[in-house]
């Protein structure tokens, strides 16, 4: 029982479960920054280039056996386009980060130099203060 106990604890620390959250939302970030790679920067960058679509740049290992309409045995290729297109799903993540921590610290400085409110004095220095003053009268 005690290791199950032990187990349960850590896995409700704040750090885990933030972190999983943190995975599940990079999950969802990577889907959404490669379906613009895919579908945004992709076509433009195939237009640029004379209508290339990188997705179909690939070295033909072993052309795919038919027979009939059926496939006997699949195409082996090396799929060097879709690598091209993973490398830009990857560099525009890594600026997309800089730029989020890059804001983020800033914003932590701002706060950090900006003084902060000095603490309202507590109730004992306000009744010391009020002796004070009475027996300077």
């Amino acid at each position: 029982m005690g290791l199950i106990k032990e187990c349960k604890e850590f896995a409700m620390r704040g750090n885990v479960i933030d972190m999983a959250v943190g995975v599940v939302i990079g999950g969802a970030f990577g889907k959404i920054v490669s379906s613009f790679v895919a579908d945004v920067i992709m076509p433009v960058i195939s237009i640029l280039t004379g209508g290339i679509d990188f997705t179909a740049w690939k070295i033909v290992l072993k052309q795919a056996i038919t027979d009939g309409g059926n496939v006997v045995s699949p195409e082996v290729a090396i799929n060097y386009g879709t690598f091209i297109q993973v490398i830009l799903d990857f560099i525009i993540i890594v600026f997309v980060i800089f730029f989020f921590v890059k804001g983020v610290n800033k914003l932590k400085r701002k706060e950090e130099a900006a003084p902060a409110a000095p603490a309202e004095p507590s109730e004992e220095v306000l009744l010391l203060r009020e002796i004070r003053d009475s027996l300077k009268k």
